[in-house]
């Protein structure tokens, strides 16, 4: 073999003049850095290559919806998914750098609790006839009616991995499976279903789970909080407690005869107790056929 050739002829010159041993030493120091450069740069190129491309400090992570949502693709249900929050990363970076605002109107109605439900999503002023745009690119994936519900609505599944819902339109312009492009006009926003006065309701979800639009967009701007969204357990569904304590609540209808005194002897609480969760006041005239949250 060659090499021991060299090493036996390498002993014998360096007996001779000592200072070839300290260049074959370097010649040898830089051969290896240089290789081991040339597989780094090899194995690291298209690391080096997002990172260019990525606003953050960090890598941002790939979140095809196909990678995502799997072979799940249904234009019956709203969250046919069923993913409990526990089963999620505990957090996931989503780009949301190519958003649309929907329509340009206020918010006259916020994500959160209302008396008797959650609402799921951010109420958006327009009239009737305005157009209304798709968030990001994506496909329709629902084109459906609510009559005590959403009314006309659509849901979108989009490029980086959410979904979004346009509910109450007056109409449609797209078709089923349809592609979209972000800020295409999807539909004619309206008053139907269970709506007291046009307007949009928009919301974001994440493998059904619905996410306060408030968290990605500034509606007063009309522009996204951040071109990456970071999607975390405890501060995107911080509201899930409040889920909870409205699933569990208790409601009484207000019969002939009642006051707040009877109804809170009746179910072992108090007048202060039940105006504070009903929002009301001790001196109250009660309407038969009310309903009052007890518990």
């Amino acid at each position: 073999m060659i090499f021991p050739k060299i090493i036996k002829n390498l002993n014998r010159l360096t007996k001779k003049q000592p200072q070839i041993l300290y260049l074959f030493s370097i010649l040898l120091t830089i051969n290896i850095i240089s290789v081991t450069a040339q597989q780094y740069d090899a194995d690291t190129a298209n690391v080096y290559r997002r990172m260019l491309n990525d606003p953050t400090d960090d890598l941002m992570e790939d979140h095809p919806a196909d990678d995502i949502y799997g072979q799940i693709w249904t234009s019956v249900k709203l969250n046919p998914y069923l993913t409990p929050i526990d089963s999620l990363k505990d957090s996931i970076k989503i780009s949301c750098a190519d958003f649309y605002l929907p329509t340009p109107g206020y918010i006259t109605s916020k994500f959160g609790a209302r008396r008797y439900r959650y609402h799921y999503g951010t109420d958006l002023k327009l009239q009737t006839g305005d157009s209304v745009r798709a968030a990001f690119d994506g496909k329709i994936r629902i084109i459906d009616y609510e009559k005590l519900g959403y009314g006309h609505y659509i849901v979108v599944r989009h490029n980086n991995g959410l979904e979004t819902v346009y509910a109450h339109l007056s109409k449609v312009l797209v078709e089923l499976n349809q592609d979209v492009a972000g800020g295409a006009v999807i539909a004619l926003g309206g008053n139907t279903g269970r709506s007291t006065g046009s307007h949009l309701h928009f919301e974001f979800r994440y493998l059904g789970n619905a996410i306060n639009p408030e968290k990605i967009v500034n509606f007063e701007t009309g522009c996204i909080r951040d071109s990456v969204y970071l999607l975390t357990k405890r501060k995107t569904f911080d509201y899930l407690q409040e889920v909870k304590e409205m699933q569990s609540a208790k409601y009484y209808t207000v019969r002939s005869g009642d006051n707040l005194g009877k109804i809170a002897a009746r179910h072992g609480t108090s007048v202060n107790a039940i105006c504070r969760l009903n929002g009301i006041k001790s001196t109250k005239i009660l309407r038969i056929g009310e309903r009052l949250r007890v518990r």
